[in-house]
């Protein structure tokens, strides 16, 4: 098995997944700041998700592309979707996270702490 192919879109995963995260929570902590509202931190969330899923997906299409002078690389589409689709996974966690409490305070101490904990099992994820 050649697992030249397998470690870049591996790669594009975790880095995906671990930007959604950060950058989401980010994100709705910063609206979460400004405004107590929930449906304004949601939004600001999601659209964090969609915006990151885009940009990530086309960053790593245009990197895998550009190596692809190197027969034993992987499908830059098939990258492309991992990294996507892993940032939209990282993201829904502290999306998840702040959609099911109510009170402004708590739900800021309940997304740091999912991004957190999210962090750590993806970092040890990351290991395999």
């Amino acid at each position: 098995m050649d697992y030249s192919k397998r470690s870049q879109w591996l790669r594009a995963a975790v880095l995906g997944a671990n930007d959604g995260l950060i950058s989401t929570a980010a994100l709705m902590m910063g609206v979460g700041a400004v405004k107590q509202d929930i449906k304004a931190m949601i939004l600001t969330g999601f659209a964090g998700l969609v915006a990151g899923a885009c940009s990530m997906a086309i960053g790593e299409f245009v990197s895998v592309y550009s190596q692809l002078d190197k027969e034993k690389l992987p499908n830059p589409l098939q990258a492309a979707f991992a990294s996507a689709f892993a940032f939209s996974l990282g993201a829904m966690v502290p999306l998840l996270a702040a959609s099911f409490v109510k009170y402004y305070k708590v739900r800021l101490v309940v997304v740091v702490v999912s991004v957190t904990m999210a962090l750590t099992v993806f970092g040890w994820l990351g290991r395999f």
